[in-house]
């Protein structure tokens, strides 16, 4: 235990997650160690950001007006909501250039064990964006464990009624990964989630769009008569007459049994 403002600190700092006693007691000798200056720019930003920066109105996102940038743009697609737990959730989906859509900011995920329920996320105000009937599909983005599976199937059960479309994102094996350290979760999803390859996917249409006109030709045409009056079994017909093999009639008609060895009875 260390006086008075040295120990405030170091609880203080040890509150933040992530944050053990060590690294706390490692934070607050930097801060004593560094330059005065820069720890005064360093509390002057901690006190900035707890004032200036508050929630969208609208997706809950962080942003220094009542309308984050994202909701005011315009050339975004406003029919595509993207739902996820955090708005740190947001930033990593936009770095991916992948989504041109807006987004919902949860605000968390269900965790019972930590007293969070719908209740205490933002829940309510996603279906009343909903009202909107542009909107067409949610996308789900929460977390691919415990509390964000839960709070997936929560929203797809209070949400489905609503007739709007709702997907999740895919999950399986990481880029760069190696298969064989992959857990059975990671590998059953890897598997209900796999696609047609890219090369295959275009032949198989192209293959569709040929054939389409033939099979419409041939649903209209009559079927065709067999030219064959044989009403033999399709086995016998099958087989040439003249390399059919040739069955002897003479003899007897019963089956020739061989002569079986008597050395039993000896």
């Amino acid at each position: 235990m260390y006086e008075g403002a040295v120990q405030e600190l170091i609880d203080e700092l040890g509150r933040l997650p992530g944050i053990g006693p060590k690294s706390a007691q490692r934070i607050a000798f930097h801060i004593l160690d560094a330059d005065s200056e820069d720890m005064t720019r360093l509390a002057a930003s901690i006190q900035l950001v707890k004032e200036k920066v508050k929630f969208c109105e609208i997706c809950f996102n962080i942003s220094e007006q009542e309308i984050c940038a994202i909701c005011r743009d315009e050339r975004r697609d406003g029919t595509k909501i993207c739902i996820v737990e955090e708005s740190k959730d947001v930033m990593a989906i936009e770095r991916t250039r992948a989504f041109g859509g807006k987004y919902h900011v949860l605000g968390g995920s269900i965790n019972p064990l930590a007293g969070i329920g719908p209740e205490q996320l933002h829940i309510r105000e996603l279906v009343t964006r909903l009202a909107d009937e542009s909107i067409t599909e949610l996308i789900l983005a929460t977390d691919p464990n415990l509390e964000g599976e839960a709070t997936a199937v929560y929203l797809v059960r209070a949400l489905a009624p609503l007739g709007i479309r709702i997907t999740r994102l895919a999950s399986g094996l990481p880029v760069g990964g190696d298969l064989e350290y992959a857990d059975e979760v990671t590998l059953a999803r890897a598997f209900e989630g796999r696609r047609t390859a890219g090369s295959n996917s275009a032949a198989a249409t192209r293959r569709n769009e040929s054939s389409a006109p033939e099979l419409a030709k041939d649903q209209d045409a009559p079927a065709a008569t067999p030219t064959s009056t044989d009403a033999g079994p399709r086995l016998f017909r099958a087989i040439d007459p003249e390399q059919a093999p040739t069955i002897s009639t003479s003899g007897p008609s019963h089956p020739v049994v061989p002569e079986m060895d008597n050395h039993r009875n000896r």
